[in-house]
């Protein structure tokens, strides 16, 4: 015992140390301690908790112990020197995944699954080392997922045929299959669907085809009930105005034979993922639930692949047996920056296909689209259920070419693009700040001029059509930064841009709240109804002479709420790269850090480039951090896949 007592009294100086040293949260040091509490506890058993722990902080939702015996320096990204201290405090360690399963396995902090259940905050499966909740969500999530997956319900496939034909116009000869088509077929006969594919791809245009052949096909479609949500209140509204729009257009098309407008006026607004459940103030629990579900019919989630874990587990914990859920979202995109990246594991495949000789048969009679060879295997009931759309009516110019080449890891193509001198693409090198600061005066001086314009009038025009201009005019132009401190991270350039738009005569910053200053909501607050993730510009109210009010844009309306009430916000000038997911801007800035980090992968700036519509600037200080990141792939652990499989 006095040599199990040395060996945890030197790891927790080695932990203490870590923490100082700021390479281990001190949470994850206090979380070992607990684990500790509970009972006998071997350094095996307190080194892993703290790792759990960490890890869990990196987004990943359990910890592979195979990778622990086999590569542990890597788990976090210490140096081979760091890990050898820890391992030498924590005494002889396991040498293999099983060997580290059967230790953890005779702790009385750790639930395994074969043995009693007393609620251990450990819950070891297979080799895999869990926290107990993101051991639950994931088992929900897997269990609900895959028994969804699993459900084929009967469909008059001569009917669906009918109508796709009417919904999809005729494509060119030899232009292989039409996987919108496709998809709006393979997710008419499922409880689950999942349609991801980049940016122009057509996902909501897909959805907008399937809601009116549900329509179209259900029995009793004037009682269906649709609900659409997203992530954020950005995505929310980008969705229902996506929708309403391909329906408009559709409707025109279709003409009285479906009555799409009806639809339109039906499903209402789309809501937050928060909104829709119920959330609670200060409670993690919904109203929405298991015991109380969701009155729906038909979900629709857009940009699912923010949806974190615990997220997903709510979301299928309150959603119907008998309703369709259809998740859309880019699985390339960054995932949720909280544990758990379950679109990018939901549909890991999703570009090999994998359709059985039984989903091709359907999908040629319902749809008259030919999967090819190439496409056909044996991928397991989800992968019937998923479909990638991959033609980009969009992205064909040079974003979209900067875009596929940095998603497929092409360093030496992404920088050929970027230094191509093709209107669209800029990529200014060895950058100084002031740089980003010209871009900033000559982006959001749009928004400005419109905002100081309407100012100098006294509002005397439109008051309502000012506001909306200034917003529309500030959401045109954003810069994105990868990191949060510095002088290339977001409270850098937040301060650096006010100042020089204040030199520039553009704002008349004084104190925290000052006209013309943008800020995103960083927390939801149900008592005004904004959510993390909101973005609005502050004006002066006009029924309050010397009071400010924030307005913000949902869909084609304006709202505002007073500035003072506002408590949890940050200026928005420059905004990270997660933040901007669901979003789109005519011209985006991204801008890279003088050295790359843990932060800086492939996907963020993927999911940074595909912000922009018509315009990308790339501005870094240091020209080999692009190439670094391009190699850089983001991996969280998780167990989901497997889950499904099982």
């Amino acid at each position: 015992m006095a040599r199990l007592d040395a060996n945890i009294e030197t790891l927790w100086a080695e932990l203490g140390r870590l923490a100082e040293e700021g390479e281990l949260r001190r949470l994850s040091c206090a979380f070992a301690r607990f684990v500790a509490s509970l009972g006998a506890a071997p350094p095996a058993l307190v080194l892993a908790s703290a790792l759990l722990s960490e890890l869990e902080g990196h987004g990943h939702s359990c910890l592979q112990l195979g990778d622990l015996a086999a590569s542990p320096a890597e788990l976090l990204g210490w140096s081979e020197d760091q890990w050898k201290l820890l391992a030498r405090a924590a005494g002889p360690l396991p040498k293999s995944g099983k060997a580290w399963a059967q230790l953890l396995a005779g702790c009385e902090q750790v639930w395994d699954r074969d043995a009693f259940n007393y609620d251990q905050p450990l819950v070891l499966d297979g080799e895999r080392l869990y926290l107990r909740r993101y051991w639950r969500d994931e088992t929900l999530v897997a269990d609900a997922i895959g028994a969804r997956a699993r459900e084929v319900r009967e469909v008059d496939a001569k009917e669906v045929r009918a109508w796709l034909d009417v919904l999809f116009a005729a494509k060119p000869q030899g232009e292989g299959p039409d996987w919108q088509k496709l998809a709006c077929a393979i997710a008419l006969r499922g409880s689950v669907a999942i349609i991801t594919g980049g940016p122009g791809t057509g996902k909501t245009y897909t959805v907008a085809r399937l809601l009116a052949l549900l329509f179209a096909t259900a029995p009793e479609s004037g009682s269906q009930r649709i609900a659409l949500a997203a992530p954020t209140g950005k995505a929310a509204a980008r969705l229902k105005e996506s929708i309403d729009k391909a329906l408009g257009e559709l409707a025109d098309r279709v003409g009285a034979d479906l009555p799409l407008r009806e639809l339109t006026q039906r499903m209402g607004a789309a809501r937050t993922l928060h909104s829709l459940l119920g959330a609670r103030p200060d409670s993690r629990a919904f109203a929405h639930h298991a015991g109380n579900p969701l009155d729906v019919d038909v979900l629709i989630v857009d940009e699912a692949s923010m949806v974190h874990l615990e997220m997903m587990a709510s979301l299928l914990d309150a959603l119907p047996p008998g309703a369709t859920l259809i998740l859309l979202g880019d699985k390339d995109q960054l995932a949720s920056v909280e544990a758990g990246a379950v679109l990018g594991d939901l549909c890991h495949d999703a570009q090999v296909g994998a359709y059985s000789a039984q989903t091709r048969d359907y999908v040629q009679a319902a749809s008259g689209e030919e999967i090819p060879g190439d496409f056909l295997g044996d991928g397991g009931a989800l992968a019937q259920q998923t479909v990638m759309l991959r033609h980009s009516r969009r992205f064909g110019g040079p974003i979209g070419q900067l875009a596929l080449a940095v998603n497929a890891g092409d360093a030496a193509r992404a920088e050929t693009v970027l230094r191509s001198g093709e209107e669209g693409v800029r990529w200014i090198e060895q950058a100084q700040q002031q740089q980003v600061l010209q871009l900033a005066q000559s982006g959001y001086g749009a928004y400005l001029d419109v905002l100081n314009t309407g100012l100098k009038a006294g509002f005397n025009t439109n008051r309502e059509e000012w506001v909306r201009q200034v917003l529309q005019r500030f959401e045109s132009f954003r810069i994105l930064c990868a990191v949060r401190d510095g002088e290339w991270g977001v409270s850098g350039l937040n301060e650096a841009i006010a100042h020089r738009l204040a030199q520039a005569g553009l704002l008349r910053p004084s104190g925290d709240w000052y006209v013309g200053r943008p800020v995103m909501v960083t927390r939801n607050d149900y008592a005004t109804s904004v959510y993390n993730g909101d973005i609005g510009v502050t004006l002066p109210d006009p029924g309050r002479p010397g009071a400010l009010r924030v307005y913000f844009m949902e869909g084609d309306t304006v709202r505002s709420v007073l500035a003072t009430r506002l408590r949890n916000v940050e200026t928005a000038f420059a905004m990270t790269v997660h933040k901007s997911q669901g979003s789109e801007f005519r011209h985006t800035v991204l801008a890279l850090p003088r050295e790359r980090g843990a932060v800086l992968t492939r996907e963020l700036v993927y999911t940074g480039i595909t912000r922009a519509s018509e315009q990308f600037t790339l501005v870094s200080p240091a020209g080999a951090v692009l190439a670094e990141a391009i190699a850089q792939r983001t991996h969280r652990t998780s167990g989901l896949r497997g889950m499904i499989a099982r």
